[in-house]
């Protein structure tokens, strides 16, 4: 049995667990009353109050060889979004007629194309990005597992948790020291995770490279984030290991306090800016007037490092994600047909929903086994994707041009595992699914790389029944691998 445990004793370990999180900085802001349904994670917070962030009772069984390629993977994605985002035809062709379709993309690639017709450019780009993946099942019902690992996305923008999932692998290994029932679990194989510090050091880095000492780091935010203390951490790394300011702002607020002097440096209520770094924006919802706007390009206009640039930002949508499906498209970018080749090996096969010929092929089968697929806008958040019956009813229901906005994904058969979720104090039992997440750090400066590493981990689990796999939108919980 696993987690080997009985519910009454569960239940005396869950209130240690949350009163060690609670202790530790593992906390979210609490939720309005009307917010507690799955899937509400965006509502109305209680500003002055809080409780712990949802986690597993125990960490999960998840492959050590499976593990090991994601950590590999990782800076050869690094490597793939820096290539894709310096060739300017690519990006192009990708979202042109994209944005037809979608008019937050129309926006972004707007942007994009503002800044490379009047060639200003930062020669240091810098991407905090994460991987997200999950076991897939290729076996027939009725046979033995036969794992894999495939990509769900790669963000390239506001990949969060890296603060909380730190201490959530701390959390862990705590209770594995402390814990009669943990005895079955040894200690090395709940890996150690360093994401705590991937952020603070990638962002350190570039702000060095910017070389103003009065310079700040600025943090652009969603106005009321529950997820405030997983960014606060950031920032009090920032401080105590580096001794560098950061500032949080929303767009709204850069929009009235920012300019760009003559040398092109972005001030921000009368500070110099030297990164900014973006926990907002990636959502239609982040820009609700032309004000939001008018700061996004001011912030890509100006010489401060952006993390990410606009570039990076596009790079990381799902019409990306599917070009690079096709034959040749990773080998376009990635020399070594090795490292091609592994790349390859952890996606799961995507289709444009538009007129071509794999288009049309693509859309016919998903109408008559709409369980197969997984069909994806160009949005970040969870929550967005269409799922089982849904895709029928969307197929036939979005006149042809706007089903161009989607992409089309193979379902990922994630195998079942069991664990205890505990969620505002309260346990939930029964079979899970995990996504593994992996963050790196890249730092160039023109053709000079500085910093191309994997940054730790971060692991997500939710109910089986559930198809979506945000924490902050309200669907998963943190968790930790445990490598067998």
């Amino acid at each position: 049995m696993y987690p080997p445990i009985s519910i009454d004793k569960a239940q005396e370990l869950a209130f240690n667990a949350v009163d060690w999180a609670l202790s530790h900085g593992l906390i979210v802001r609490a939720p309005s009353p009307s917010d507690n349904e799955p899937g509400s994670g965006n509502g109305h917070e209680q500003p002055m109050l809080v409780t712990h962030a949802p986690f597993t009772l125990f960490p999960t069984p998840f492959p050590a060889s499976v593990y090991e390629t994601a950590m590999t993977l990782q800076p050869i994605f690094n490597q793939l979004v820096d290539a894709c985002a310096r060739d300017h035809d690519f990006i192009s062709e990708c979202m042109r007629s994209l944005s037809k379709v979608d008019h937050f993309v129309e926006k972004l690639f707007a942007i994009y194309d503002t800044v490379h017709s009047r060639c200003i450019s930062q020669k240091i780009t810098l991407g905090l990005h994460r991987s997200d993946y999950m076991l897939h099942n290729s076996a027939p019902p009725g046979h033995p597992e036969s794992l894999s690992i495939k990509q769900v996305e790669l963000n390239t923008i506001a990949a969060s948790f890296s603060s909380l999932s730190n201490h959530m692998s701390d959390l862990h290994q705590y209770l594995a020291q402390t814990e009669l029932e943990y005895r079955l679990l040894p200690l090395s194989r709940i890996p150690v995770n360093t994401s705590l510090k991937t952020i603070p050091r990638g962002l350190a880095k570039a702000w060095q490279l910017y070389n103003q000492p009065k310079a700040i780091v600025l943090m652009v935010i969603q106005p009321g984030e529950r997820n405030a203390f997983d960014q606060r951490w950031i920032e009090y790394t920032l401080h105590d290991e580096y001794k560098i300011q950061l500032v949080r702002k929303s767009l709204a607020e850069i929009h009235e306090q920012g300019m760009i002097y003559e040398a092109g440096e972005l001030i921000v209520n009368e500070r110099e800016v030297a990164v900014t770094y973006f926990r907002a924006g990636y959502a239609p919802t982040d820009y609700p007037t032309d004000a939001e706007w008018h700061a996004r390009l001011l912030i890509e206009e100006s010489k401060a490092i952006k993390c990410p640039n606009i570039a990076y930002h596009l790079v990381g949508s799902k019409k990306i994600q599917q070009i690079l499906d096709q034959p040749g498209m990773v080998e376009r970018f990635i020399k070594d047909p090795e490292q091609a080749m592994l790349l390859r090996s952890c996606f799961m096969r995507m289709y444009p929903l538009d007129e071509s010929d794999v288009g049309i092929k693509a859309i016919q089968d998903a109408l008559g086994n709409p369980e197969n697929y997984v069909m994806k806008p160009q949005r970040e958040g969870g929550g967005n994707n269409i799922y089982g019956s849904d895709i029928k009813h969307a197929l036939q229901k979005l006149p042809p041009a706007e089903q161009n906005a989607y992409i089309l994904m193979e379902l990922i058969r994630a195998p079942y595992r069991t664990n205890i979720m505990v969620r505002q104090g309260n346990l939930i039992t029964g079979d899970v699914v995990s996504e593994l997440g992996v963050y790196g750090i890249w730092i160039s400066e023109g053709d000079v790389v500085h910093v191309n590493e994997s940054g730790g981990h971060l692991l997500r689990t939710k109910a089986s029944t559930s198809n979506e796999g945000g924490i902050a939108a309200g669907f998963a919980v943190l968790d930790s691998p445990l490598l067998v």
